[in-house]
């Protein structure tokens, strides 16, 4: 834990023979929990026998199911005793490392998130409607936007969801937690 606490970046590696078990899940969650990158290594990958075309895929998927909903993660199969893909697991954490500290412009962030909210506007509450004024990334360390509103309370966790996921379509966070906060304007 205390590891995780003066990281940027946590890579989570999990043994391919023996799949996730509940102290990857334990630590990711510690991880997520504080907003730090995530990168998973897949290790042991060169003991996996008889390698279909899409075992990798398949593998991936079941990984990324285990730790839905947060499932925009960066999958990298490698081994250590082989020396194999190695440095993939090192760039792959120094992209996440990078997307975690991306500063979005808040002109450019009001631009795309206006057109995600012309799409699908906040659901209204007992016939009272729900206005987003505008967003910005809070300045700190991790990706945090507050979304400036005239009323947050009533903003439900699925229009959350929403739109985190077009803050990801739109710019690269992969293996980063974002941090959504809903404010009075």
């Amino acid at each position: 834990i205390k590891a995780i606490e003066k990281s940027d970046v946590v890579v989570l590696m999990i043994d391919a023979a023996d799949g996730i078990e509940s102290q990857d899940l334990a630590i990711f969650r510690i991880a997520q929990r504080r907003n730090k990158g995530i990168v998973i290594a897949v290790n042991k990958w060169d003991l996996i026998g008889n390698k279909e075309t899409n075992t990798a895929r398949d593998y991936e998927n079941t990984v990324r199911e285990k730790f839905a909903p947060f499932n925009d993660l960066p999958v990298v199969f490698m081994s250590v005793l082989e020396k194999q893909r190695i440095m993939k697991v090192v760039d792959a954490t120094m992209q996440v490392y990078e997307s975690r500290t991306t500063r979005i412009p808040t002109s450019r962030l009001n631009e795309v998130m206006q057109k995600a909210m012309e799409r699908y506007a906040p659901p209204s509450h007992r016939g009272r409607e729900v206005s987003i004024k505008y967003v910005t990334q809070l300045p700190i360390a991790y990706p945090a936007f507050a979304f400036y509103c005239n009323h947050p309370q009533f903003i439900n966790e699925a229009y959350k969801n929403y739109l985190e996921n077009k803050l990801r379509e739109n710019f690269d966070f992969t293996g980063v937690p974002i941090s959504i906060f809903f404010r009075k304007k």
